[in-house]
């Protein structure tokens, strides 16, 4: 069925009325921009934690005042609730507390994301005995040469594009955008955001919410950006099929400076694991490879884009002189952030806790380099707050405040025994 999208009209921008600057706030940055890469519901919950982190210890700036918002796969998840008004601290009651949005709208699940996609199956089902027919031919063909390799790649295409259904991600923040004071228009926001996903046809990078891509919802463009292949089902719209936007960009800090940011903070919650660089505990060194297949596509899926990221924040000092670009991400020694179960209740509320002291701690350790930077633009350092040891996010561990459904009982299960497994290893090879 294809998708019924509003009309290309000219929509005069408004002010979302839940995104007035409260008196005593701090006022809004026209030449401030935010920059969120990606990481799936690890990425997404390593981010809430660190700009809660960040919005508290930064005197001068609201982060639901920016000039600028740019999300990429996970990261526009974030970037779409704080263009919207949605400050830190309730996006972490909504994703991490599991507390209802109000208006009748249900507490997030991460188990919406794990539905089967039913529909991407029923699709390649049906092509079977066409596709059947051609493997055969193939095979008869050449026997006893090729035959069996070009049977094979055609039964390919039986294979679904992804395993589980993201639809859910659509539904879930139209709602959330629907509530008073918010809109799923990008032409009504008061601050801009770029939502970036790939073009699965072209292989290039796109930008929802640039004036060629504004008509579309903006939840649409975060299930877009945020189509993982593999897991998640290419995303059609208005005629063209897209995928995760981390395929072509990892932060895309350009699109902020090209938007008119002079300051971008970006927070990229991949880093790949070193555990050489792991120094202490009866996890130093523990190898990846007993993890099987999981663990080595996510240390290649994450030194690939890292890789890429480092390039790019290089080139950014010469392609745009004068302007700064202020980054946070996890040390690559940390255990905590690699082997987490996210799919766990309690792991989450740890991670994104782990997340907000980490992010805490390094602007204090890094406060004398950061300090002038910040100056340049109107900000300081609250060494009060960084210094308050007694200061948490989301402290303890709470019986969960329903029965998980049956699906997530049997992976959290799973994960669980998996890791027990792994520490076994780890202690045999120590």
């Amino acid at each position: 069925m294809p998708d019924k999208l509003p009309s290309r009209v000219n929509v005069t921008r408004r002010k979302p009325a839940s995104t007035k600057v409260a008196a005593g706030a701090a006022r809004p940055h026209p030449d401030l921009g935010l920059a969120l890469a990606g990481g799936g519901p690890l990425g997404v919950t390593y981010e809430i934690g660190a700009l809660n982190a960040l919005a508290e210890s930064l005197d001068g700036i609201d982060f639901t005042g920016l000039g600028v918002y740019v999300g990429v796969s996970a990261g526009s998840v974030l970037a779409a609730g704080l263009a919207n008004g949605i400050t830190p601290r309730e996006i972490c009651r909504l994703f991490i507390e599991g507390e209802p949005a109000g208006g009748g709208l249900e507490a997030f699940d991460p188990a919406m994301l794990l539905q089967p996609a039913v529909g991407e199956y029923g699709r390649r089902w049906s092509e079977l005995s066409r596709v059947g027919a051609q493997a055969l031919r193939s095979f008869w063909a050449n026997p006893s040469g090729t035959g069996w390799g070009s049977a094979l790649a055609r039964l390919g295409q039986l294979l679904p594009t992804g395993l589980f259904d993201n639809s859910n991600i659509d539904r879930y923040l139209r709602q959330l955008f629907k509530l008073p004071g918010r809109t799923n228009d990008f032409r009504e926001l008061r601050t801009k955001l770029i939502l970036v996903a790939t073009d699965l046809d072209s292989g290039k990078a796109v930008e929802f919410g640039s004036k060629e891509f504004d008509y579309i919802p903006i939840s649409r463009a975060v299930q877009a950006s945020a189509a993982l292949p593999l897991l998640f089902p290419p995303v059609t719209i208005a005629g063209r099929n897209y995928v995760d936007g981390a395929l072509t960009k990892t932060l895309h800090a350009s699109g902020a400076y090209k938007a008119g940011a002079r300051l971008v903070i970006g927070v990229n919650p991949l880093v790949p694991y070193d555990a050489d660089a792991v120094t202490a505990g009866p996890a130093s060194h523990r190898a990846l490879l007993p993890g099987g297949l999981p663990m080595v596509l996510s240390q290649t899926f994450r030194a690939l884009i890292h890789s890429r990221m480092q390039v790019s924040v290089a080139r950014y000092a010469n392609d745009y002189p004068g302007l700064d670009l202020v980054l946070f991400e996890p040390n690559r020694a940390d255990i905590d952030l690699f082997f987490t179960n996210i799919f766990s209740y309690a792991s989450r509320r740890r991670l994104c806790e782990h997340a907000y002291q980490r992010t805490r701690a390094g602007l204090l350790a890094r406060g004398d380099a950061l300090a002038p930077i910040f100056a340049r633009h109107g900000i300081t350092l609250r060494l009060d707050v960084l210094r308050d040891s007694t200061r948490t996010l989301v402290p303890g561990s709470p019986a969960r405040t329903r029965p998980a459904p049956p699906v997530v009982r049997d992976l959290e299960a799973a994960i669980a025994s998996l890791e027990a497994w792994l520490h076994s290893q780890s202690a045999r090879s120590a």
